[in-house]
């Protein structure tokens, strides 16, 4: 079986993880799956946000590719990476189990101990809005790479802290990087902590051999989670947060949307049936409704 993937060192080491489940549930040896690494186009251009340069779409597009040609049986993807709508062709074949859903602090113990008037690097819209919420008086500079070029920029000094999420630390062995945050009260990103594996919608054989190594309780969740995302009309450009927990049967998730500016801020909350997207999809309608213009523009869901 060979499986597509980013060539980023988290990237790489969420293939192998994958890897190692397939070989374990199957019975396969290891020269039985194959790891078909890609440079993606989201990993050439670091010097802009994504969403000026081509958005989520960035981090697939070669991945799409080869498994649409069949040059690869399925792509590894991190969850949270994958655009809300995707090419029929595909399908979503697994997710493995959740790691930490939780953002990681790099630079301060929590959010009430940055330095007043501190630069904070990100390009992500959920981070910097979330945080100038809390924090107004910090300055936000765009930050973009994989985990060890990020965090040599902040130690060169280009910023005084940082955010990395939590499960990509764990999965490079480098857990002892930074604070968690309490995803309560700062809320993650949706699908954050997920690896979803893709295949051809067509291709019976390898989306069996993929269901067998997923989580049940994390495809519930994700899915809630990405309805909530396609409910809201969201984008690259889109502050939203969102935390998704229960068990198998019933879903409790907390959202909210932002201006990027952090100056609104709107939240909201629901318990569900897991599966009854409808109780979601009217949740993204109320935050919408209760939003000014400085959010809603950056939201289709309401129009």
């Amino acid at each position: 079986m060979r499986l597509g993937t980013r060539n980023s060192p988290l990237a790489m080491a969420q293939a192998v993880e994958t890897k190692a489940r397939l070989c374990a549930a199957h019975g396969w040896s290891e020269d039985e799956v194959e790891l078909v690494p890609v440079m993606a186009s989201g990993d050439k251009v670091l010097d802009r946000p994504l969403s000026e340069i081509g958005g989520k779409a960035l981090w697939t597009k070669e991945l799409d590719a080869w498994l649409a040609e069949g040059l690869i049986d399925a792509s590894v993807h991190s969850a949270k990476d994958v655009e809300t709508i995707r090419p029929d062709v595909f399908h979503f074949a697994a997710f493995l189990p959740r790691a930490d859903r939780r953002d990681a602090l790099v630079g301060a113990a929590n959010i009430a101990a940055i330095p007043q008037g501190a630069t904070v690097g990100t390009s992500a819209p959920r981070r910097a809005a979330q945080l100038l919420n809390l924090r107004p008086d910090c300055k936000v500079v765009t930050f973009r790479g994989n985990v060890a070029t990020r965090l040599g920029k902040l130690k060169a000094g280009e910023a005084d802290v940082t955010f990395l999420a939590a499960a990509g630390l764990e999965r490079l062995g480098q857990s002892d990087v930074g604070n968690p945050l309490p995803s309560e009260d700062w809320l993650p990103a949706a699908a954050q902590g997920v690896i979803a594996l893709e295949c051809r919608a067509d291709d019976a054989e390898a989306s069996a051999n993929l269901a067998a190594i997923g989580d049940a309780q994390t495809a519930a969740e994700l899915t809630a989670e990405r309805a909530l995302l396609a409910a809201l009309g969201g984008t690259c450009h889109s502050p939203v947060a969102v935390l998704c927990q229960g068990d198998l049967d019933t879903l409790t998730m907390q959202a909210a949307v932002f201006s990027p500016d952090g100056s609104e801020r709107v939240a909201g909350n629901v318990t569900f049936a897991a599966n009854d997207h409808g109780a979601v999809a009217e949740l993204a309608r109320d935050l919408l409704s209760r939003a000014s213009i400085a959010v809603t523009e950056h939201f289709t869901g309401g129009k």
